[in-house]
């Protein structure tokens, strides 16, 4: 009997840490104790894009030669980019004012702070910032780089508030990222030098290539009458065209031909000169609040308004050119920014 119960006593032994230890092989408690979900094979951010896109981005490229984007140093950038433990008290991201859903920009003119002030400027799209050949950064290009860029929010006193002693410490303070800084750099030591690394390879892979526009240049597809003249407009009106400032493919330059700007008695923009950064018109017909002050609603009243309404002549159209420059324009549109997994929150609570 007593043979039989120590037998028992075994198995039972045996059954229960065969299902602990199952259990422990299924779920991770630190991930769901923090609610990021990440997948077991890091999700790809090594693109292969069209020939019309890699063409230009070998001439404007602004990665810099120690930080070549990997998937492991994007999906750190991932996280950081949507950790709100960035913030002073916990309450905003990079992600709370750059919306996946509007185009990595925010829906509102001026974007709220971590203690309820609003900022001065309307927070830009940060897409295809990789093609903006000058690496300035910012809508008046005080910041030489995007990876002194990435620090700068973090460290403002209205929108994430810390310093990067702070930052350093609350990121080391988080579980989940030692063996992220790990995979993505070699080491689990944490410093805002690999925050700002890993923060730019993550934007910089923010790329829009699959548009109907992207598929016209491929012979993918064919763009309608109105869609066309809307080109032909864009590229050739005028002594100073539109792809003066916003040069296809990416519809950004970092050398304008002869910029100009939104007027505003309140911002000298670049060095003084009233003018600011020539963003990507990429989804510019489904962004809202344009220019700096985002005082312009849409793309149709900045076209319709021209000098009376934003303060721009070159953007007022006659109604036919409207019609058909708003056509072109709707080409650029790529909707699989919007939600694609690798750009999203992966947070979950």
């Amino acid at each position: 009997m007593k043979k039989a119960l120590t037998l028992f006593t075994v198995l039972i032994t045996v059954f229960l840490f065969q299902f602990c230890t199952k259990s422990d092989d299924t779920s991770s408690p630190l991930i769901d104790d923090y609610g990021l979900t990440l997948p077991t094979i890091a999700l790809n951010y090594l693109v292969t894009y069209p020939a019309h896109i890699s063409n230009d981005l070998i001439l404007n490229d602004n990665t810099p030669s120690d930080n070549a984007i990997t998937n492991n140093g994007a999906t750190l950038g991932r996280v950081l980019f949507y950790d709100k433990q960035l913030s002073k008290n916990n309450s905003v991201s990079c992600a709370s004012c750059h919306k996946q859903a509007n185009s990595f920009e925010d829906d509102i003119a001026l974007s709220e702070g971590f203690n309820g002030e609003f900022t001065n400027r309307k927070s830009m799209a940060i897409l295809n910032i990789r093609f903006y050949k000058s690496g300035k950064m910012f809508w008046d290009e005080r910041s030489s780089t995007l990876e002194k860029q990435t620090l700068q929010p973090i460290q403002n006193h209205i929108e994430m508030g810390l310093t990067l002693a702070e930052l350093e410490t609350k990121v080391k303070a988080m579980p989940y990222y030692a063996p992220l800084f790990n995979k993505a750099f070699g080491s689990s030591n944490i410093d805002s030098v690999k925050i700002a690394k890993a923060l730019s390879q993550f934007v910089r892979s923010i790329v829009t290539y699959q548009s109907k526009y992207d598929k016209v240049k491929q012979g993918l597809a064919t763009f309608t009458t109105a869609e066309a003249a809307g080109e032909q407009f864009f590229l050739n009106a005028g002594n100073t065209t539109c792809a003066a400032c916003h040069t296809p493919p990416m519809f950004l330059t970092s050398s304008p031909a002869a910029g100009f700007g939104l007027i505003d008695a309140n911002d000298t923009g670049i060095n003084g000169s009233r003018r600011f950064k020539s963003t990507s018109l990429r989804n510019i017909s489904i962004r809202t609040n344009l220019f700096h002050n985002g005082s312009v609603a849409n793309v149709q009243s900045m076209l319709q308004s021209g000098a009376t309404g934003n303060g721009i002549a070159q953007h007022s159209l006659n109604p036919q050119n409207n019609l058909n420059m708003l056509a072109f324009l709707n080409t650029l549109t790529d909707t699989t920014i919007l939600t694609e997994e690798k750009f999203s929150n992966p947070f979950k609570n």
